[in-house]
């Protein structure tokens, strides 16, 4: 038998040693350690101007969209969750609440081609828009996307989503009625 199998005492030390380092380890995967995005625009900073190419329609600025609460998705085509939640954007566009702000997409590909056929596909009635620079990316911190962004009528970020979600839920609804400060009635029951 070696002497470690006899001596138990060596354990306290490394045991000592290694357990900063693990803590250490997973503060920094933490949530609130993620890395911002170079130029991200934190919540209550107004976001800067931008210019966006349109996937759907003509390019526009952004600040086209200030004097109305605004919801910013970001997403990519190769992005399940992305796609996935894609449908209920279009259709809380089409809800009652839906005229108390605008609502549009922003693609994260590569390829423009890419994100168009997929959009082509999925019959998105949003603007949609694509940013190959990164430009929209980093100013609003999608380090991992989905992301939506509610932006107030100033064109301050009120609030950050990250993941997939049904935005037409009365869950969503309310998210963004509290964060708009919108009234907004729930229909009658059937």
């Amino acid at each position: 038998m070696s002497v470690l199998a006899h001596d138990q005492s060596y354990r306290l030390p490394v045991t000592k040693a290694i357990l900063p380092l693990l803590l250490l380890c997973a503060a920094t995967l933490s949530p609130q350690s993620i890395a911002k995005t170079p130029g991200e625009v934190a919540i209550g900073d107004i976001v800067r101007e931008a210019t966006l190419q349109g996937l759907n329609g003509p390019p526009r600025k952004l600040s086209e969209f200030r004097g109305k609460s605004l919801i910013i998705n970001l997403w990519a085509s190769w992005c399940e969750p992305c796609r996935a939640e894609m449908a209920s954007l279009d259709r809380l566009a089409w809800l009652e609440p839906g005229r108390h702000f605008s609502i549009i997409g922003i693609s994260t590909d590569d390829d423009p081609a890419r994100a168009e056929d997929w959009l082509k596909a999925s019959n998105a009635t949003i603007n949609q828009f694509i940013d190959t620079r990164l430009q929209m990316e980093n100013m609003l911190g999608a380090s991992r996307i989905p992301l939506t962004v509610l932006v107030d009528p100033a064109g301050r970020v009120v609030d950050k989503i990250y993941g997939a979600r049904e935005w037409d839920s009365p869950e969503s609804i309310q998210l963004i009625s509290a964060a708009f400060h919108l009234r907004v009635t729930r229909p009658a029951p059937k």
